[in-house]
């Protein structure tokens, strides 16, 4: 017999969305997995361009690993090792994986800075370090201030089991979406007098979606704003070495080191090794702290998502390796350079611009307001059915990271391969620079400024066009 599980015989929690998937930076996700494109195999499907991941380096991975075989205790050469790997379950994390950890960090931030391997707690992902450092920091209905656009999985990983709110911070195109202390200042006050305790602020650098990094300027407003307020700092760095071009990143490690005011016990760093070295798969989560309560706390709770014993004794030997360190990021930051420089002159040809600003990340913030009906985030989202079903490449909607302005999406670049990326921009040339029916006058389609065109109609034309790759698409079809 089966039986129905109804929603009230589970927790508030377990009934609840707040995963987010209902979201479209998750919708984007389902669509990609229902029809996932491939080379050979389903060429016509989708390419997934919502999923920030660093596949460029694997190459130099493998060849670790080859020649590096003790480093893996299902090896022959490392198997000696099984049993004590096998049964170690301290949640402090292997002595030597912290400090390989703690040494890699300093290294991506051009050691300018130390790290004290003792105030490493490890999780499961930047995921649960973020939830973690929620738990520890903030109780139910209190609130983090988050500059705008902010990654969609905040949401979810600060929000959902903790009770925690939420506050956006404002950022505007005008001045590529710097955070300034007014803005602050704002969204501190609009919470004062809704009542909501602020207990932190959360600021990601280099930024997801932007790809662009606070500057030393910032930082120490940051930094003067949460002294002054006496509320907490959690800083995201988990894109500290994908910055690929002048000017160097700046940790907020290094801005503490500086002549600054501020209480240390505010400070907290999350990273992870998912972005710099491409491993969202080993779940390795950091929380470092400069507060001693909350590394004691943050490493009890570490118990529920810990590292498994047998990715950080791997991890620690591929780290510990100072030559192979320093050539993996070398390459990394060249690899991405190339691609971003390629993906970005591809979109120049079609008259696409993306924010100038940025020089780090896995992704572009792409500036598609000029191809929309109307300034409105109905509007984005019409564009972005039609991009996802259609033109079938599974970009992010900048509405999904809470940007204030629509038009603005986020597109992947470096999860892919160089024959699936000009595939991906093919795709994107032939939406744009589509052929007309001759029915229709040609300057109808007439450039006007950056990316505005004469006819609001672009995507339905493209869709409707005789000439069009892409079957006629229902949504549109019914719009019409």
């Amino acid at each position: 017999m089966v039986f129905k599980l109804n929603n009230h015989l589970l927790s508030s929690i377990a009934s609840s969305n707040g995963h987010g998937e209902d979201s479209p930076y998750f919708e984007g996700w389902k669509a990609y997995d229902s029809n996932p494109h491939h080379l050979t195999e389903n060429p016509n499907g989708v390419i997934q361009m919502g999923l920030a991941e660093n596949q460029l380096c694997f190459d130099l991975i493998q060849d670790w690993l080859e020649n590096n075989p003790k480093a893996s205790i299902c090896t022959p050469e490392g198997v000696n090792e099984f049993r004590e790997v096998a049964i170690f379950q301290d949640y402090h994390g292997l002595p030597e994986f912290r400090n390989a950890v703690a040494k890699f960090m300093e290294k991506v931030r051009g050691n300018k800075v130390t790290f004290d391997p003792d105030r490493i707690v490890m999780n499961g992902g930047a995921t649960g370090a973020h939830e973690t450092i929620a738990f520890c920091l903030a109780d139910p209905g209190e609130a983090f201030l988050v500059p705008t656009p902010y990654y969609p999985g905040f949401d979810r990983d600060l929000r959902w089991r903790t009770g925690v709110k939420l506050i956006p911070v404002d950022s505007e195109s005008s001045n590529n979406f710097k955070v300034t202390r007014e803005a602050l200042e704002n969204a501190y006050e609009m919470a004062k007098l809704d009542n909501i305790k602020v207990k932190g602020l959360l600021i990601t650098n280099p930024s997801n979606p932007l790809g662009t990094m606070l500057d030393r300027e910032t930082l120490r407003s940051i930094v003067s704003f949460i002294n002054e307020k006496n509320i907490h700092l959690v800083c995201d760095e988990i894109y500290a070495a994908t910055v690929f071009s002048q000017p160097d990143f700046i940790s907020i490690a290094e801005i503490l080191q500086e002549d600054i005011e501020c209480n240390l016990d505010l400070v907290h760093i999350v990273y992870s090794l998912s972005k710099d070295m491409g491993f969202p798969g080993l779940r390795v989560g950091i929380i470092y702290s400069y507060n001693d309560a909350v590394v004691s706390c943050a490493r009890k709770m570490s118990s529920f998502g810990l590292v498994s014993s047998q990715t950080q004794h791997m991890i620690a030997s591929m780290l510990s390796d100072d030559e192979f360190v320093g050539k993996f990021i070398r390459k990394s930051k060249r690899r991405l350079a190339a691609r971003h420089r390629v993906f970005t002159y591809g979109l120049a040809q079609v008259s696409i611009k993306c924010l100038t600003t940025s020089n780090a990340g896995l992704f572009l913030w792409m500036d598609l307001s000029g191809l929309l009906k109307e300034k409105t985030f109905e509007a984005e989202m019409a564009l972005w059915r039609v991009i996802i079903h259609e033109v079938k490449l599974n970009v992010s909607p900048g509405c999904s990271f809470h940007c204030t302005e629509p038009g603005w999406f986020r597109v992947c670049i470096a999860n892919m391969d160089d024959q699936t990326m000009q595939v991906a921009l093919s795709r994107i040339r032939t939406f744009v620079n589509k052929d007309v029916d001759t029915k229709k006058p040609k300057k109808t389609l007439r450039w006007q400024g950056s990316l505005k065109l004469n006819s609001p109609r672009i995507y339905d034309d493209f869709i409707n066009s005789p000439h069009s790759p892409m079957p006629q698409s229902p949504l549109v079809r019914a719009r019409t």
